[in-house]
């Protein structure tokens, strides 16, 4: 028996030394020269490569969401898109191809970020309710605390900001930290025309000569709240917005009978911009959880990851004409 302890420690021990070992090679290094080896690239859990990709379709405004170094639904979209837009192969999406065409951008992929006195001062809301309801007459709804506001400035997810710098607080001032390089020039307008896709949950923003200039997952509309089918215009851009709840909506969940307001802030139901359309009552807008977007359903509206929204906004302008279409629905052509 005693030896069967010994064993079993010693297994314990080796699986430990192996978890901390391969939580070391998620570094910057070891991310920068990460490359293409085929289907073990597209393996389970965090990969480096997927890191490094991620972080490259974001700078080329083929946006995967949330950078957490999976190989989830979002960025699988990205990168069909990606190779769409540059006849690349797509199937499988991770392809030799598309990485060494992405790795065309050779800036580098993580950098160094020093916190400062404004990342850490807040305001911040600890509190948030789950429900919308209850957040009815809250001045604002802030990041819960600085690791949530850097996670967003970096368009990272919570849990690999913090795999990228293991043993750090996030709550010192002159503190040195790893984050993704994605702070780069957001201007790639202007754009003319943005087309979104109920079935395929994506929003593709186009140039004045056709060319696909951005490209979002989005969480786009509902079963109980379907977005709606058809051209409409873009009538505001509104960034910080408050959010007003009518009764009308019908919300499910929501059982008032009477309006109310919620404060802005990056954690309110729309997040940090709306950009409202002339389909009465819909818009595209941000979200309090961008781990979220096309994996929950929205309450009819386009939802997107607040940075996404926040470039989207940037280079968009009333008048603007937005068509929602369904690619799972054929034409009488295609029928035919």
């Amino acid at each position: 028996m005693r030896n069967v302890h010994v064993f079993l420690s010693i297994m314990i021990l080796a699986l430990s030394v192996s978890v901390a070992h391969a939580s070391q090679r998620l570094d910057e290094q070891t991310i920068e020269k990460a490359t293409f080896s085929g289907k073990r690239s597209a393996a389970h859990g965090t990969s480096p490569l997927l890191v490094k990709v991620e972080v490259l379709l974001d700078r080329a405004h083929f946006s995967p969401g949330e950078i957490d170094g999976n190989l989830g639904e979002n960025v699988k979209k990205a990168l069909t898109a990606y190779a769409d837009a540059h006849d690349l192969p797509a199937d499988p999406p991770l392809t030799n191809e598309t990485v060494s065409s992405l790795s065309a951008d050779t800036q580098p992929i993580l950098t160094q970020y020093v916190l400062t006195d404004s990342d850490l001062k807040g305001p911040f809301t600890e509190h948030i309710p789950a429900k919308m309801e209850e957040m009815k007459g809250m001045k604002r709804v802030d990041y819960r605390n600085p690791k949530e506001a850097i996670a967003e400035k970096f368009h990272v997810s919570e849990k690999l900001l913090g795999m990228l710098n293991p043993g750090t607080s996030f709550n010192q001032v002159g503190q040195q930290i790893v984050v993704p390089n994605v702070l780069v020039d957001e201007s790639k307008g202007p754009v003319t025309k943005i087309d979104i896709d109920k079935d395929r949950q994506t929003v593709k923003a186009y140039g004045p000569s056709g060319e696909l200039v951005a490209f979002y997952p989005a969480t786009v509309g509902s079963k109980e709240k379907p977005s709606p089918l058809g051209t409409f215009k873009i009538i505001s851009i509104n960034r910080n917005p408050t959010y007003r709840y009518d009764p009308k909506y019908k919300f499910k969940g929501i059982k008032t009978n009477k309006p109310f307001v919620i404060g802005p802030g990056p954690n309110n139901p729309v997040g940090l911009v709306w950009i409202g359309l002339s389909a009465d009552g819909y818009g595209i807008h941000g979200t309090a959880d961008p781990s979220r977007v096309s994996k929950s359903e929205s309450h009819g509206c386009v939802r997107l990851t607040n940075w996404d929204a926040l470039a989207l906004a940037s280079m968009v302008k009333k008048g603007m004409p937005v068509q929602f279409a369904d690619s799972s629905v054929k034409t009488s052509s295609e029928a035919n």
